[in-house]
Order: structure tokens, then C-alpha cells, then sequence
């Protein structure tokens, strides 16, 4: 582990990231023994979100606790839950998590939006975007969104099962250069240190390996701890997309300041950054599905990094979705980039070469002025 100790002198500061998710456990927010909602843990929590929110930063909350709210207020006997009651108390504790967490950070001048999600709304690209398109609008608009699992209809089969892993996709989703995990233990350690004395926070993690992965309960470690498995999964997702991630100590009042002022926690680096990681992700990772055709105005302005308007498509070919990949070709027929299209190709071909002001009229709604968003959009190498 020298690699990660000669990186500790020089660890990221919390004030240092423009967009932070923020990952909430249940047991942190909402007392267990008796169902009931810890205020003042939440208010002093709500304190440090509006000193970031206050310097420009921006904040998503990845929250849990509607289960473990709901069956108190409904009364359901401790111990495992059936589907159909973890889903009832999902559906009582929900309104109290969005209630709590609106009257907390309403108390530093900040509005609170909720949203709610299952594990399709970040895996199938046309929902991704919707879900995408509506976190960035809160934000621009200076909301901070509270993401929850959406227990209510998630079963087995389309749920994620742990926030840890939730957050971190938000976090790539939203472009998040920072994931904070609050969790009841400060950070990653050597060995389980409730088990081994001798055991060492490790302070950063510039990359994850095989070592770092049996530490946290891999397949082949005698040091299985179900908890620390997922926050490194989770650390995984975020670095490939571009975001720094720190485990910290949640249990502490003013946690984010703890972090802030150098407490004890764990860093994991990414050696790229959330535009960087989506522009490799567009470019090289996803089949294209059809090609834009654009005439000489639009392959100019493309290249000067603005988004792809109806206007400068003189021809759409190939069947696609909206989310799907498509290439971009010039007059000369030359690939300028890659992008996700903004439009299924019908609608496209429908609204090509018109103005955005037509598309309400052409197409009955009210789309987006973009075929492709700039920030969906990889150029090629020329």
C-alpha cells in the first residue's frame, strides 16, 4: 500500500468539486429501535449541504430510509418484512423522507425535489436521458434533488438492492465529479477492524486491484463484510465515469464537515474526469444505430462545441431510438463524431432540417431544441 501512502499528503478537498452526490444509509437517518426519524442528525447534515450549496456547488442526496419510516408509522412487528409489506411501508415512509429532508434543507433557503427511480431508469438509455435531462434542470434551477429506490413497485428482479450502488449511477448519470458514502465505519481498512487490532485505514485508493478488492470481501477473502463489498462495486461505477469517491464516517454530527476539515476517511481517485469519462463511453463503447447527415454550418458548429440543431440535418438514415448511438457525417460524407440522438428516427427525419421553433407544430409536443445535446456528443479525432 505505499502507492496509496505517499498520495495521502495530497488528498482532494471537499471544496475543490462542482457537483457532489451525497449517499444517505437508513441506518444513519432513522432511529431503528423505534422507527423514528433522527432531526437532529439531519438538521446538522442539512447545515453542511447548504455551505456547499451556498459556494455554487452542486448537490444530489441519494436517500434511504422510507421502509424503515413507513413501518413505524404503520406499526408492522420487527423482523423481515413480506414483498407486499416492505412495499405498503415504502409507500407511507416515502411521503415522510421527502417531508423531512424539504423541511431540513428548506431551513437553509435550498428547495427540495424528489425522485424517485428503479434500476431500468438508469440501464435503458431512453430513460436515462428523461431521468438525466430532469436532475440537470433541477440543478441549473439551484434545487437539490433527493434520489430514492423506488420501493414502492421495484421487486427483486429490477431493483439495485443497495443505495451504494444506486448513488454511484447517479453519480455517472448526473456527471457528478465526487460520490460521498456516509456509512458507519470511516473508511476502508486493512482488515475488518472489529476483528484485528492492528488494522490500517487506508486514507486513499488511487485504483482499485485485486488487493484492494479482497480487503473489502472479495470472492477469495477470508474478510467477507457484505457492506464494504458494495461501496467498492460502487466505487468501481463511479471512477470509470469520471468521479472521485470518499467513504466517511456518517455516525458524526456535520459529517460532509468532518471531510472537509481532513477527518478520517477513504479516497478513491479516477484518473479521468465526468466528460471525459461519457465522451469515451459515447465514442467508443455503444453500436451505432443510424447517421446524421449535416450540411456545412452544422459540421462547423459541432466542431466549435455547440449542440446539433434540427436545422443542420439535411438527411437521417437508419432506424433508431432516442438514446440510441448515431453517427454524425459532413457534407463530405466524413464521420465528425458520434452522439446520442436527441429523437427516434422517424421524428428526426421529421423535423429535419427545420427550425426548433417548428418541432411543437411538426410534431405535436414540445421536444427538445437539440437533435443531439452537445454534452451527448464525442468528436472524432481529426
Amino acid at each position: 500500500m505505499s502507492e496509496a501512502l505517499a498520495q495521502a499528503a495530497a488528498l482532494p478537498r471537499l471544496d475543490q468539486f462542482r457537483r457532489v452526490v451525497v449517499k444517505v444509509g437508513s441506518s444513519l437517518l432513522v432511529d431503528q429501535e423505534r422507527g423514528r426519524l433522527r432531526h437532529a442528525w439531519l438538521a446538522a447534515l442539512a447545515e453542511d449541504i447548504g455551505h456547499l450549496h451556498a459556494k455554487g456547488t452542486d448537490v444530489i442526496v441519494v436517500s434511504s430510509g422510507a421502509i424503515a419510516l413507513g413501518r413505524g408509522v404503520l406499526k408492522l412487528a420487527r423482523g423481515p418484512l413480506k414483498l407486499e409489506e416492505s412495499q405498503a411501508a415504502a409507500a407511507v415512509g416515502q411521503i415522510a423522507l421527502a417531508r423531512s429532508w424539504a423541511e431540513a434543507l428548506g431551513h437553509q433557503g435550498i428547495t427540495t425535489a424528489q425522485i424517485l427511480v428503479t434500476l431500468g431508469d438508469t440501464e435503458e438509455r431512453r430513460r436515462y436521458l428523461n431521468a438525466r435531462a430532469t436532475l440537470g434542470r433541477l440543478m441549473e434551477l439551484r434545487a437539490v434533488p433527493v434520489v430514492n429506490e423506488n420501493d414502492t413497485v421495484a421487486t427483486s428482479e429490477i431493483r439495485y438492492g443497495d443505495n451504494d450502488r444506486l448513488a454511484a449511477r447517479v453519480a455517472t448519470m448526473a456527471g457528478a465529479d465526487l460520490l460521498v458514502l456516509l456509512s458507519d465505519i470511516d473508511g476502508l481498512y486493512t482488515a475488518p477492524p472489529q476483528h484485528d487490532p492492528a488494522a490500517e485505514l487506508i486514507p486513499v485508493v488511487p485504483r482499485i486491484t485485486a488487493e484492494i478488492e479482497g480487503m473489502a470481501g472479495g470472492a477469495a477473502s477470508e474478510f467477507s463484510r457484505g457492506g464494504m463489498r458494495t461501496k467498492v462495486e460502487a466505487a468501481k461505477i463511479a471512477t470509470a465515469g469520471g468521479a472521485a469517491m470518499v467513504i466517511a464516517n456518517g455516525k458524526v454530527k456535520n459529517p460532509l464537515g468532518v471531510v472537509a476539515s481532513g477527518g478520517r476517511c477513504t479516497w478513491f481517485l479516477t484518473a479521468s474526469n465526468p466528460v471525459a469519462a461519457r465522451k469515451k463511453w459515447i465514442a467508443g463503447s455503444l453500436e451505432p444505430r443510424g447517421v446524421l447527415h449535416l450540411d456545412e454550418g452544422a459540421a462547423r458548429a459541432i466542431r466549435q462545441g455547440r449542440s446539433l440543431l434540427p436545422a443542420g440535418v439535411t438527411r437521417v438514415e437508419g432506424e433508431f431510438s432516442r438514446g440510441d448511438a448515431v453517427v454524425m457525417r459532413g457534407p463530405d460524407g466524413g464521420e465528425i463524431g458520434r452522439g446520442l440522438a436527441a429523437y427516434d428516427s422517424n421524428h428526426a427525419g421529421s423535423i429535419a432540417g427545420r427550425s426548433s421553433r417548428d418541432i411543437e407544430a411538426i410534431l405535436g409536443y414540445a421536444g427538445r431544441a437539440e437533435m443531439v445535446h452537445r454534452d451527448d456528443m464525442a468528436l472524432a479525432v481529426e
